[in-house]
C-alpha cells in the first residue's frame, strides 16, 4: 500500500479527461443516489457541446463538479462561517450553521452549487442500482454541494485506506466512471493516481483559471477532435 503523507500535508484533487469521458452520466447518478439528491438537483453536471458546423459536427462532454479552490470565493462571503476550507483543501459546507443567504452560491463562478428548495426525501429515485445513501440528509433551505465524497475519505483513512485507491475511500462518480474519466488522489503525493496522471498528461486546463480560484480539478483536454464527429 503506499504510504500517506501526514493529514495536514494531504492536498486533495481531481484530473478529468476529457477523451476517456463518454458523458455516460454515471458520475451525476451515483453521486445523486450517494447524496440523496431529489429530483432535478445534482452536484455534478455534465455538459454536452457541440462543436463545429454542420456535417463537421464533433460531441465533447464537460463533468463539472466542485472544483474544490484553494482560494475559494464562496468561503470568505459566509456571514457565518458556514462554508469553510478543510486542511486537506475540500471546502465543506456545516448544514447546521447555513442560514440559506446564498451569498456563496453568488459568489461561485463555476455555478457549482445548489439552493435546497425542497423537503428530504425518503429514497433516491436512483437508489440502489446506482449506490445507496451514505450522508444525512440536509434540511430545506440550505445551499449544498460536491464534497469530493469527504464521508467516504474520513473514515477509510481512518482505515488505513488509500484516496484514489481504494474503492471505499474514493469518491463515489470515479467509483462509478466506467472508463475511469476520473482519477482522484493525493496532489502532494507524486506517487498517487491523480499526480501519475497529471505527470503523464501533455497538457492540462483548469476552468477559470484568470480569477485567481486555483481549481484542484484539472482536466485533460481533447487529443481526439473527431472522435464523435457525425456523418
Amino acid at each position: 500500500m503506499t504510504s500517506l503523507p501526514p493529514p495536514s500535508k494531504k492536498r486533495l484533487g481531481l484530473v478529468i479527461d476529457l477523451d476517456t469521458c463518454v458523458g455516460c452520466h454515471a458520475c451525476t447518478v451515483s453521486c445523486v443516489a450517494e447524496n440523496k439528491l431529489p429530483p432535478g438537483v445534482v452536484y455534478r453536471p455534465v455538459i454536452d457541446e457541440e462543436v463545429g458546423s454542420y456535417p463537421n459536427v464533433s460531441r465533447r462532454f464537460m463533468p463539472r463538479p466542485c472544483m474544490q479552490c484553494d482560494e475559494p470565493p464562496c468561503v470568505p462571503v459566509c456571514p457565518v462561517n458556514a462554508t469553510y476550507k478543510r486542511p486537506d483543501g475540500i471546502v465543506a459546507i456545516d448544514y447546521e450553521e447555513c442560514i440559506g443567504c446564498r451569498y456563496c452560491q453568488v459568489a461561485c463562478p463555476y455555478e457549482a452549487r445548489v439552493f435546497n428548495w425542497k423537503e428530504p426525501i425518503e429514497r433516491s429515485p436512483q437508489s440502489p442500482n446506482f449506490g445507496l445513501q451514505e450522508v444525512p440528509n440536509r434540511p430545506r433551505g440550505v445551499v449544498e454541494k460536491c464534497t469530493f465524497c469527504s464521508h467516504r475519505i474520513d473514515p477509510g483513512l481512518e482505515r488505513g485506506l488509500v484516496p484514489g485507491v481504494d474503492p471505499q475511500a474514493t469518491p463515489a462518480c470515479v467509483v462509478a466512471c466506467p472508463t475511469k474519466a476520473r482519477i482522484f488522489g493525493d496532489l502532494n503525493n507524486p506517487e498517487s493516481p491523480v499526480s501519475v496522471a497529471l505527470a503523464a498528461a501533455q497538457t492540462t486546463l483548469r476552468l477559470r483559471e484568470e480569477l485567481s480560484t486555483e481549481p484542484r480539478v484539472y482536466y485533460i483536454p481533447p487529443q481526439i477532435e473527431n472522435r464523435f464527429q457525425g456523418s
